[in-house]
């Protein structure tokens, strides 16, 4: 189990990265556009450099649902490769056995 903390941070994270999402989207749009003017482009880069660090889509960790585990986590499930064998050994995930040779 991952620390508490490291959850929160990373929970608070994408709180903060789906509210500012259309504002920072609107800006880099403006940013981006080759047709206007240096001034004004320059100037909403200034305001997308003075919103919060961790309200960038980048700054938000893939972390297992269950654990907390920030590595080996399958983006699809939201669960780490460790739940998923644990989960698939106790037959919780339909159709998924376990391999033996």
């Amino acid at each position: 189990m991952a620390k508490l903390s490291s959850i929160n941070k990373n929970n608070r994270r994408i709180k903060l990265s789906n509210r500012f999402y259309n504002k920072r989207s609107k800006l880099k749009k403006i940013i981006m556009n080759k047709k206007l003017p240096l001034e004004e482009r320059f100037k909403a880069q200034q305001k997308l450099s003075k919103m919060p660090r961790n309200s960038s889509k980048t700054r938000v960790m893939n972390r297992c649902q269950i654990t907390g585990r920030p590595h080996g986590v399958y983006r699809k499930l939201k669960i780490s490769r460790i739940a998923l064998r644990k989960l698939g050994l106790e037959g919780k995930i339909p159709g998924m056995i376990k391999s033996s040779w």
